[in-house]
This record gives C-alpha cells, structure tokens and sequence, in this order.
C-alpha cells in the first residue's frame, strides 16, 4: 500500500550515478534550462514533487537524493565520508556527468542550502538564478541560539538513540514542519518511508552531527568560505520564500538573507513552517514558476 502511495505521489522514473559502489539516485525530468533542486535534512527529493510536477514540461528538473537520504544508497561510515565538503563533490561529479554546466537555477532548502552554495561558490559562472526556501549558507546567526533539541542530537547518546532508534528527527519534521497546512498520515509516512531502520537513519544522524559551530568543527572553515563568498551572486535574480514559524531556520535566519541579498524577491509566511512547499504550495509553487519565466535566460 506504501508502494502504491508512494507512487501516486512520486510519478517518476529515478536514475542512478555510481559513486564508486554507491548508488546515487536523482530524477532528471523534462528539458530546458536546468533547475537543480537540492533537499535536506530529514526530506529526500520527494520535497520536491509537485514542483518538479510543474516544471518539468518547460525546463530541466535535477533532484538528487543525498548519499543516505532518500532512494539513494545507505551505507556505513567505512564506505561514506558524511561530510559537507563530500556532499559538494557528489553534487559537482552529478552535474558534470550530466553535462549541467551553465544557466543553472539552484533551488535550495535546508541542508540544500549549505551544500548548494557551497557549489556555487566553487563554480559561480555556471550559477543564473535562485530560489531560497528555509535554509543558510553562512554560520548561526549571533542572534539565533542553537535549538536544544538538535544540540542533544548533535552531542548525546540519547540523541543518537532518539534519532537511529525511533526516528525522531524524521517524525518529529513531519509533524512540525507543516502549520498551516498539517501532513496528513499518508503524507507523513511517505517522508519517513526512506528512513525506516537503524541502517537506514544513518544520514538523519550524520547530518544533524556535521553542523560546524566552532573554529575547529569540520567544516567550520567551509561554511565560513562559503558566508563569504555568496555575495556575489546579489545581483543574480533571486527568489526567497520563506515559512516563519521554522524552529530552526527562522527570523534570524530569513534576516540575515535579506541583509545579503536587499534586492531579492521575497514572499514571507507568518503562519507556515520549515517545509514551505508542502505548508504554502497552492501558493508557493506558482510563485516558483513565475519567477522562473519571468526571469528566462
């Protein structure tokens, strides 16, 4: 029955690029310019459906699971660095494959924010456009304290039974991260469905354990390259939307956004949550595509 859920939702044929053993799966719908679509933690490319439902008849839609996440493969630490710097290069070895090297509109929520800028900076030429949903690409703003339930994720035993063993992350994301507009429980399971065991929950874990606070965390230096280098694309269109009552990527966040990019188009929901898509899509969706033609290269 989930099988057959899933596949009412996610009406696609996924592809497969091999990361030396490892699959990496992606959708590649439609033609056009590309617009790559870069998910985070705990969604999967499933995020992204109805806009990809959207688009696809007019431009290229690449959606990637990460290494862990999603239909992509799910292996142990010895087989996989899990890492900000190696999510970059899987992205960067995708797109090259798929000969994406130009006109590219990124579209970035959560930890598809850091690992899309992140991109970006390394190739800005190839960037045109982007579009921003609850994310960052630059440390914890000084103004925002780091939320006590991703610290005891981050730093705790408990928080890796929590998320391993009960899948908290994911289950709690399904129930928080739509306020307008609450997940139904099929809605919720298919979220959940990729990460269904211990095995499985590994990125979930990894993820929440590879957010850089401190000189000297791995990635710190990364992510403060990254906050440095995304200024130049102010004078790219850009597209921000943003559900402001995210616990995490929340005012702080969005202003921080809005001091980088003062020219940005920006639409802003006082009454929806971290998964904008899902909580505002009648809305939100169009408002992407619009953008996009509007703003045609």
């Amino acid at each position: 029955m989930v099988s057959n859920a899933l596949k009412k939702e996610y009406p696609f044929t996924g592809k497969h690029l091999d990361l030396g053993g490892l699959g990496y799966h992606y959708l590649d719908e439609g033609a056009g310019a590309p617009v790559v679509m870069l998910h985070g933690n705990p969604s999967w490319s499933f995020y992204y459906r109805n806009l990809v439902l959207t688009l696809r008849d007019r431009y290229r839609c690449i959606v990637p699971d990460h290494i862990g996440c999603g239909l992509s493969d799910k292996p142990d630490d010895d087989r996989y660095d899990y890492t900000l710097s190696r999510r970059v290069d899987d992205l960067e070895l995708l797109l090259d494959t798929l000969g994406v090297t130009e006109n590219i509109t990124l579209v970035v929520h959560d930890w598809g924010g850091m690992i899309g800028m992140a991109f970006a900076v390394r190739h800005p030429e190839r960037i045109a456009r982007l579009v921003i949903l609850n994310t960052g690409a630059f440390h914890l703003p000084e103004t925002k304290p780091f939320p006590l339930g991703l610290r005891i994720c981050r730093n705790t035993v408990l928080g890796t039974l929590l998320v391993r063993g009960f899948n908290l992350f994911s289950v709690a994301a399904s129930y928080v991260g739509c306020k307008r507009n609450p997940m139904s429980p099929k809605l919720r399971s298919l979220y959940q469905l990729p990460y269904n065991s211990w095995h499985n929950r590994i990125a979930t874990l990894r993820f929440v354990q590879d957010i850089p606070l401190s000189p000297g965390d791995r990635g710190y230096d990364l992510v403060s390259a990254v906050s440095d280098g995304i200024g130049q694309f102010s004078s790219l269109p850009i597209l921000i939307l943003w559900g402001e009552l995210d616990f995490v990527f929340d005012r702080h966040f969005l202003a921080e956004w809005q001091q980088r990019f003062p020219a940005a188009e920006l639409h802003s929901y006082p009454d929806c949550g971290h998964y904008i898509l899902e909580d505002a899509k009648e809305e939100v969706v169009p408002l992407i595509s619009r953008f996009l033609d509007r703003t045609a290269v």
